[in-house]
């Protein structure tokens, strides 16, 4: 009978293991299923940035261009003035010039 007994106590013991090994596994899988859900639920990164404003350094810079822009402009214009006074003068003096070759002076 002891030796039923001793049987016994051991398949016992080795379900107890088993079970222990089996609820191990089970606990594994249900973190496994947590983890995967948490990562499903996490919102998505933002995937537009937004667009960082200008700092005053840079404001003076444009402010800068655009003043020297507008100079170099400004001297361009009155250099075209200049070039059509200038050529309407030579045009005249050519004119003349040729009115007296004609006349025969």
């Amino acid at each position: 009978m002891s030796d039923a007994l001793e049987k016994a106590e051991q398949a016992a013991r080795e379900a107890a293991v088993d079970t222990a090994a089996v609820q191990i596994a089970l606990a594994a899988v249900e973190l496994a299923k947590a983890a995967a859900a948490q990562q499903q639920a996490a919102p998505p990164a933002c995937e537009h940035h937004r667009k960082q404003r200008r700092s005053a350094g840079e404001w003076i810079g444009i402010a800068c261009a655009v003043c020297v822009g507008g100079v170099g402009i400004a001297f361009a214009s009155v250099a075209l003035a200049i070039l059509g006074g200038v050529a309407a003068i030579v045009v005249l003096v050519l004119r003349d010039m040729w009115r007296d070759m004609r006349k025969g002076r």
